[in-house]
């Protein structure tokens, strides 16, 4: 049940020091969209996001992997003038695996960030690349998120009990 933890949990992607990825020698970054990067209703990457991403294009080679449509996460990646996947099936690692391929990394440069642990977390920990955990950015999910929630919750509390990871106790 291991595959579940992350290896990292933070608040949020502003609170990930970058700098300690990079000497660890990350060089790939894989986000989440929903609830990690925006809102699942926001249509446009929020200003704050679009600034870090533009600082992090620097070090990094930067991508969204979502499970949503690529009509939702189109606005985003030309924004941001990243690669995108859509329709990505995570917990599935294909578009991990195109990525490493494709670009020729390394699983020990690779990092999966995103806000649900049975997907994004799932995927990445499958793949054997690092994780990062963030909390949600708001409470609305896509329906399909709901029944995972209930799933990821039942995996947290059983963390929980036996002191391997809490809500709200962020490590790295």
């Amino acid at each position: 049940m291991e595959i579940f933890k992350p290896t990292m949990y933070k608040k949020s992607i502003f609170d990930i020091d970058y700098q300690k990825l990079k000497n660890m020698g990350i060089t790939c970054i894989v986000f989440d969209l929903d609830n990690t990067l925006g809102l699942i209703d926001e249509e446009k990457c929020p200003v704050k996001v679009k600034k870090l991403l533009k600082q992090l294009k620097k070090d990094f080679k930067i991508f969204v992997s979502s499970n949503n449509t690529k009509k939702r996460i189109e606005p985003y990646i030309k924004e941001l003038e990243i690669e995108g996947f859509a329709l990505a099936l995570k917990p599935m690692a294909k578009n991990l695996r195109k990525i490493k391929k494709k670009y020729n990394f390394s699983k020990r440069e690779m990092v999966m960030i995103g806000d649900q642990i049975m997907t994004d977390i799932l995927s990445g920990n499958r793949f054997k690349i690092m994780t990062i955990l963030v909390d949600p950015l708001g409470k609305k999910d896509l329906k399909v998120t709901y029944f995972n929630r209930i799933f990821e919750q039942k995996i947290v509390d059983s963390y929980q009990k036996r002191g391997i990871f809490e809500r709200g106790k962020y490590y790295e």
